[in-house]
């Protein structure tokens, strides 16, 4: 298939720059993959919407901070995404100007407001795929807390303002933990709240969190025109014991229904799963396409795509390119918000 079958008009009006009032408020779309039907509901509809007794499998990665504003030797601007830490204040990061800043490169980082100067950053090293290693420093090679303390919240490129407030409370889920280096939040999550959780553990579902390191592989855009040439970028994944132990016998005999709460939940569980049990630790690089079986979720919840993204895939190897094509184009003619901050889709009935 090739990347232009999952084009789709997307007017800019429909784009969220902003969450919902409330964390609970988003509206959604509810088909059913095994009839290629709809209906239009809303989040708080969940608990009357997923099958009781469901195992719900969320991404409780954090987001942290891993936007950097820099200034250059000569003054020109700059940016470094940090991806993952490499320890002693080592970084994979990717850079911009990427013809500027290479190994032996020094910068600011900097306050994007005031211009203070609040640490350097230094390129150590070319890597594959455009990205760099970088020390990031001040009186020493500091840490992801540190980083926390001096970065932005790496809101996606859509997203038109920096990140303030308001984006430091909601583009986090309430169950995040504390761990984590994510550079995108596991967007399907942010709809919940303590009380929606708590209406789900009453009709009997279960929650078991597992934990996918978003990076590039999530949002990296598709360049190659064929699904087959395209490169997932490796993410790291960790599956508690916990959750490892509840769900590997519910696996094998496929005896509770799993609703995977986000994209990120639902690759973790498939790229982890070898049919009798579930890797701990790993990484994936799982690029879910049409024809694609699913072997441990049955629901999905997830919020609405980039045209010609792997997430759309995703989705399209759910329902069907036809209905899934359809689905997005009655949540267009009905205004629902897409992306981060927008509503979301239930799919149901995922492996049929």
């Amino acid at each position: 298939m090739k990347r232009s079958d999952f084009h789709f008009d997307l007017p800019p009006e429909l784009i969220a720059q902003h969450p919902p009032t409330a964390r609970d408020g988003s509206r959604l779309l509810v088909v059913d993959a095994s009839t290629g039907t709809w209906s239009h509901r809303t989040i708080l509809d969940l608990p009357d919407l997923v099958p009781a007794g469901s195992i719900c499998v969320p991404n409780d990665v954090r987001v942290r901070h891993a936007r950097l504003f820099l200034r250059r030797g000569g003054g020109g601007a700059g940016e470094a995404l940090l991806l993952r830490s490499l320890g002693s204040g080592q970084f994979e990061a990717m850079v911009k100007p990427g013809a500027r800043l290479k190994p032996g490169a020094t910068a600011a980082v900097v306050d994007p407001e005031s211009g203070v100067a609040l640490a350097t950053i230094e390129v150590l090293d070319l890597l594959p795929e455009g990205l760099r290693t970088v020390r990031v420093h001040a009186e020493h090679n500091l840490n992801w807390d540190e980083i926390d303390r001096i970065g932005r919240l790496p809101l996606p490129p859509y997203i038109d303002h920096l990140a303030d407030a308001e984006d430091e409370s909601r583009y986090q889920t309430v169950f995040a933990a504390r761990e984590g280096e994510a550079v995108a939040a596991p967007t399907a999550g942010l709809h919940f709240t303590r009380e929606l959780i708590a209406e789900l553990q009453a009709r009997g579902c279960s929650w078991h969190p597992v934990r996918l390191h978003v990076g590039l592989g999530t949002f990296r855009p598709m360049t190659a025109e064929r699904l087959e040439d395209h490169a997932m970028h490796e993410e790291r994944f960790e599956i508690p014991a916990a959750t490892a132990a509840f769900l590997e016998p519910l696996l094998r005999d496929r005896t509770r229904p799993v609703l995977c709460v986000g994209t990120t939940s639902l690759r973790t569980l498939e790229g982890a799963w070898n049919g009798e049990r579930l890797q701990r630790e790993g990484a994936t690089r799982l690029f879910i396409t049409p024809g694609y079986q699913l072997r441990t979720a049955d629901h999905l919840l997830t919020n609405f795509h980039l045209p010609e993204s792997t997430l759309f895939v995703l989705v399209s190897a759910l329902l069907g390119l036809e209905t899934a094509q359809a689905a997005y184009a009655e949540a267009v003619r009905e205004r629902y918000r897409f992306f981060s901050y927008g509503d979301a889709m239930l799919i149901l009935n995922a492996c049929r």
